[in-house]
């Protein structure tokens, strides 16, 4: 009933720029956090930055300085601008939802815990 597409990823050279959007499909009423995580090669999945529920931002240490996240509720979507890109930003960028209101049918429905199917960033010279 959810679906969260990445797109945006790609090959770029040491301190370049990437932009990556996601955009959340799907009857959806509201969406109360969403954010950017991401999983490099051997490594655990890790925040990159997200918006709480407060709608404020948090970010990595790694990347502080570097990343902004944003997002469009009027069109469900999120993004993250990256700059000043190192190798070790290198990995799998994983858009994430939290607690989604959506009408299924005649009726709404709350569902937690969404996840994108990810976007390769590969940090390279």
């Amino acid at each position: 009933q959810v679906q969260l597409v990445e797109s945006g990823g790609g090959l770029v050279q040491p301190g370049g720029s990437l932009r990556l959007s996601c955009a959340a499909s799907g009857t959806i009423l509201s969406i109360t956090s969403m954010g950017w995580y991401r999983q490099a090669p051997g490594k655990q999945r890790e925040l990159a930055a997200r918006f709480t529920s407060g709608g404020s931002t948090i970010y990595a240490d790694s990347v502080k300085g570097r990343f902004t996240i944003s997002r469009d509720n009027t069109k469900n979507r999120v993004y993250l601008q990256m700059s000043s890109l190192k190798p070790e930003d290198t990995a799998v960028y994983y858009c994430y939802a939290d607690r989604v209101s959506y009408r299924s049918g005649t009726v709404s429905v709350i569902g937690y815990d969404y996840w994108g199917q990810g976007t390769q960033v590969t940090v390279s010279s």
